[in-house]
């Protein structure tokens, strides 16, 4: 193996720029009975400077003749074969004559391989048909994978475009980003027109009969978007107007036999979607057809792939006849997210993986843009608004964004290991490090920030200006600065570069004075505020601070920006007021305790100025600072019983249930503590489940159906005999009888859970048969999470070999978060994890799935001794691949025994008064 880069020049981790790629002619010829592939690409190439050594990227790919042809000497040169990096994944040829800056050129690579089965580079995905395996192939290729799959300039800057032909057995579907424009049936005898090594591809046909499928060429486009796919497919299929373009373009959505009738659901949302975000970017969607294809292994839970979107079941599909709101939820906005990369990452793309957030962030925030009108599938009428998305406006997914993204981002990014959005990621194996929480959900919401600081009328004119000035082209985080300070008419950049090439956020201390309040800023920590050089960045925060003027109405002072350390601001504390108003601003606000009282006597009022998102967002930073050793762990469990006493929304019961569950996760090795929280828990959702009862009604709202399901999971989950009993009868119906009538959709995954904690072989048995039956992704989710449930450890090492056994790829994550969360078992996911790592490794190694493999099981640990076997353990391991999640999952454990050791007295003192007479 010869090394083909040289350390500490700019070809380490980036390839030569002596040549470029212009276009790609590809072709690919699929054997799904052997489960091999072979093909031939044909690039141009534009010569930058004289050269004798071409380098590109190749990987695992059997490579056979080669030559190179140029315009200048006008001759066709056979190449040996390459030079081979394994470690860097390049080939290189080396030319007899040295091609001039300025010519064109000629590379034509044959090549084969199998079909891979770990889900990266082009691979076969497998389901069931009559009680047999059959396979389908298809590629996933972000962000390094396309070299797997061809010979290519596999880096995002290198744009190309590219014309596919496929190859395959006639019976099958062939798909690609574009649309085909011929498909021709052939026979073993056919002979085509062309050189030798694409004769070569034919040679080998069987009697069988097989067809040529074309496609249409690409626009410039990066390497790791483009797509194919080939296999037996069906599909649903509408069309959709464009009205930028004034075009009317088809939208399909492609699954196996068994799955396409769950795909209705995911048609409509696109059909929805796409127009929308043509008009609110003011730019035209440039490819003339929309394809989803719901593949059925799939590591991520979708792939933006320019016109052909990929995505696993449990993201893309919904049943028609049990159709709950979560998978509703989730397919809103994954899809939703998706498309916006058709803009977002596709059209403009980041310059390298650094600006990796341009294309995430972005599409993470606008996922929760557009908002089709809750009658979108009744009426063609479609409702725009900046908010958020979601297919019934009841969904309040703009206040759930402090959930889904904000929340996320803080507890990632109050980690001492935590990285700045705009991250230096010249090694592949930092680049799959990256997908996190950061670059999608604190990107997402420093965005979001922006936006509300600017406004969102002069935000999105901003994103337009940006993406118009390059088009089709790549992006750095400067160029978007650029286009929002135009529209907005500020410098964009002096206030945001800090945002996203730093470590790290704020918290924001609040003392009131005499006139105002003093505010000062802090790097937060998840062990309390930084020190030294932790704390060295001066953020400009847009404080959002509420008031109330004379007529009692609540005011946004929305200019208000803390540029320095500490300032003073100017302000009646004789009225209510809260700093960062609607929680739209990135970071945690920390109140005298006084002052907190009031805000939470404000909050609780049925007309209190304090909205959704406000009472969220002190819920969120209480449980956070307290955390953190800023404030008392009593303190926050007195807003949370505060607030739940009058409190009607989903979303705020929801943050309180997810908090409390934190808390038991922490002190899960007290017992006492924790029975105590799951008293707490019980009895503040079962007057809830009293209330609102165990029947779903077709006329329920959104937030109903939410709540009533979150507080018979919460109250089942404290163990609240009634509520326990009534899951255990409504399963033992389904034992009896096989109906799963009296198992509402929203109920599914509590009902099995409970069945399996409080039953016995015969509960585990059906969940396992219920998760190999697979009627729809949220039964099998629900099935799989289930069989992790059990506090059996004999009837659980079952389950553990359910997953080195049976489970998919995709599914992994969560089998192991379902045995992180099962208090009782959770070492045994540790082991687990040690006694696998040799077959993790080779199974997940630098996969996207790997960080998260580490957090389930071991940044859940909470003892010093938890701490050091933990890092003896990887003492001797090479870490490279995953560094970033093992320090953070160190941070955690570290993060968890401080908190464990300060605050154990407050908490234990806390339940005791509560649960005595006074109530705390």
């Amino acid at each position: 193996m010869t090394s083909l880069i040289t350390p500490g020049t700019p070809d380490e981790y980036r390839l030569p720029t002596n040549v470029k790629p212009i276009h790609y002619d590809l072709t690919v010829k699929t054997d799904l009975q052997a489960l091999k592939f072979e093909g031939l690409v044909r690039i141009d190439l534009d010569v930058k400077d004289p050269t004798s050594r071409i380098v590109l990227h190749c990987s695992g790919l059997a490579l056979g003749k080669a030559s190179l042809f140029s315009d200048v000497f006008k001759t066709e040169q056979q190449l040996a074969h390459p030079d081979l990096d394994k470690d860097s994944e390049r080939i290189a040829y080396n030319l007899s004559e040295t091609l001039p800056a300025g010519s064109k050129a000629l590379l034509r690579i044959s090549f084969k391989a199998e079909l891979a089965d770990n889900i990266r580079g082009y691979y076969k995905s497998s389901y069931e048909k009559d009680g047999k395996k059959k396979y389908y192939a298809l590629t996933q290729f972000a962000p390094t994978a396309a070299r797997r799959a061809f010979p290519c300039w596999d880096e995002p800057l290198l744009k190309a475009t590219y014309a596919v032909t496929l190859i395959s057995h006639a019976d099958t579907v062939n798909l690609n980003n574009m649309p085909s424009v011929s498909e021709e049936i052939i026979k073993s005898d056919y002979k085509p027109n062309s050189e030798p090594e694409y004769k070569d591809l034919f040679s080998g046909l069987k009697d069988t009969e097989w067809k040529i499928t074309k496609f249409q060429i690409t626009p410039l486009m990066s390497t790791y978007i483009v797509a194919w796919a080939n296999g037996h497919l069906d599909y649903t299929e509408d069309s959709v107007f464009l009205p930028l373009s004034g075009k009317t373009i088809p939208v399909r959505i492609y699954a196996t036999a068994d799955q396409v009738h769950q795909t209705k659901f995911s048609l409509n949302l696109t059909k929805a979607v796409l127009p929308l975000y043509e008009k609110m970017f003011d730019i035209a969607y440039p490819l003339p057809k929309m394809d989803v294809l719901v593949a059925t292994d799939f590591e991520q839970g979708a792939m933006e792939n320019w016109g052909l979107i990929v995505g696993a079941p449990q993201v893309l599909l919904v049943d028609p006849e049990k159709a709950d709101v979560r998978s509703k939820k989730m397919v809103a906005r994954v899809l939703s997210h998706e498309i916006a990369h058709m803009w977002f990452g596709n059209i403009t793309t980041m310059e390298w993986w650094t600006y990796l957030y341009l294309n995430e962030g972005f599409a993470s925030l606008m996922g929760e843009v557009v908002i089709p009108g809750e009658d979108m599938f009744r009426a063609p009428k479609l409702l725009l608004t900046y908010s958020h998305i979601h297919c019934f406006r009841q969904w309040k997914l703009d206040s759930g964004f402090i959930t889904t993204q904000l929340h996320q981002a803080l507890s990632q990014d109050a980690k001492p290991s935590s990285h700045p959005i705009e991250v230096d990621c010249p090694d592949s194996n930092r680049i799959n490090q990256i997908f996190d929480s950061l670059s999608y959900c604190k990107a997402a919401s420093v965005l979001r920030m922006l936006s509300s600081y600017v406004s969102q009328e002069s935000f999105l004119k901003g994103v337009s200006i940006y993406l118009k000035s390059k088009l089709f082209g790549n992006s750095v985080t400067d160029d978007l600065w650029e286009g929002i300070s135009k529209a907005a008419g500020i410098d964009v950049k002096a206030t945001m570069d800090n945002w996203v090439k730093k470590i790290g956020f704020p918290v924001v201390t609040v003392t009131e004075t005499p006139g105002g309040i003093h505010v000062r800023q802090d790097r937060f920590l998840e062990t309390g505020k930084g020190e030294g050089t932790n704390n060295e960045i001066v953020w400009h925060l847009p404080l959002r601070i509420l008031t109330v003027d004379s007529a009692g109405k609540a005011v946004i002072h929305n200019q208000t920006l803390l540029t320095e350390r500490e300032q003073f601001f100017k302000l009646d504390t004789s009225k209510p007021y809260k700093l960062n108003a609607g929680s739209t601003g990135v970071y945690r606000v920390l109140y005298q305790p006084q002052t907190l009282a009031k805000i939470a006597e404000e909050a609780v009022k049925d007309d209190s100025i304090f909205s959704l998102n406000d009472r969220m967002g002190l819920v969120y930073d209480i449980i956070a600072l307290s955390s953190a050793g800023l404030a008392e762990i009593s303190s926050a469990l007195t807003l949370v019983n505060i607030l739940g006493k009058n409190e009607k929304e989903y979303l705020v019961w929801a943050n309180i249930a997810e908090n409390l569950a934190n808390l038991a996760s922490t002190w899960w090795e007290n017992e006492e503590v924790v029975r105590q929280l799951d008293a707490l828990r019980g009895a503040l959702f079962a007057p809830l489940v009293e209330r609102l009862g165990y029947e779903f009604k077709s006329t329920d709202s959104a937030d109903t159906i939410q709540l009533r399901a979150l507080a018979i999971t919460e109250a089942a989950t404290a163990r609240n005999p009634q509520v326990v009993k009534e899951l255990q009868d409504r399963f033992e119906y389904y034992l009896k009888t096989g109906s799963d009538s009296r198992i509402a959709p929203d109920l599914q995954r509590i009902v099995y859970h409970t069945a399996v904690v409080n039953g016995g072989r015969a509960e585990y048995n059906a969940v396992v048969a219920i998760l190999e039956e697979g009627k729809s992704p949220s039964a099998r989710v629900a099935a799989i999470l289930a069989t992790c449930s059990t506090h059996d450890p004999v009837i659980l090492k079952e389950t553990l070999e359910l997953i080195k056994t049976k489970s998919r790829d995709q599914d992994i994550l969560q089998y192991f978060r379902g045995v992180s969360n099962n208090i009782k078992m959770r070492r045994s996911i540790i082991t687990f994890f040690k006694d696998e790592y040799e077959t993790i490794m080779r199974r997940f190694g630098g996969s996207f799935s790997l960080p998260y493999l580490f957090s389930f099981s071991f940044g859940m640990l909470s003892s010093r001794d938890d701490l050091q076997e933990t890092q003896a353990f990887f003492s001797d391991k090479d870490t490279s691949t995953y560094d970033l999640a093992l320090s953070q999952s160190l941070d955690s454990i570290r993060a968890r025994i401080q908190l464990i050791e300060r605050s154990t007295a407050d908490l234990e003192s806390w339940l005791k008064k509560w649960q005595g007479p006074s109530e705390v």
